[in-house]
């Protein structure tokens, strides 16, 4: 055991780590939510006081994972007012004064 650690230790597998994390189509399941959960919680701050390099290095990994997410579940539920005709829907509904049975 050179310098006290054990030889094993220079033998691990780094192919399947990128600049910004663990390839993302390597992570189980309960892994990339975990990933995408801290990414989207910590995108504010990346964004106002983040170098530029950090943002960078924020956006590639956000498109990592969000694009792995987006594979794995292509059928995703998706919400009606989450689409262009449900926020169409709602700016209808906005505009409309009260008592307006248009």
């Amino acid at each position: 055991m050179p310098g006290g650690y054990p030889v094993t230790m220079n033998e691990h597998d780094e192919r399947d780590i990128t600049e910004t994390g663990v390839e993302a189509a390597r992570l189980d399941d309960q892994q990339l939510m975990r990933e995408l959960e801290t990414i989207h919680r910590t995108r504010h701050d990346t964004l106002l006081y983040g170098s530029n390099d950090a943002l960078r290095a924020h956006n590639e990994r956000m498109a990592q994972l969000e694009g792995e997410y987006l594979r794995r579940n292509p059928d995703r539920p998706v919400a009606a007012g989450r689409t262009r005709e449900g926020a169409r829907e709602r700016q209808r509904g906005e505009s409309a004064t009260p008592g307006d049975d248009r």
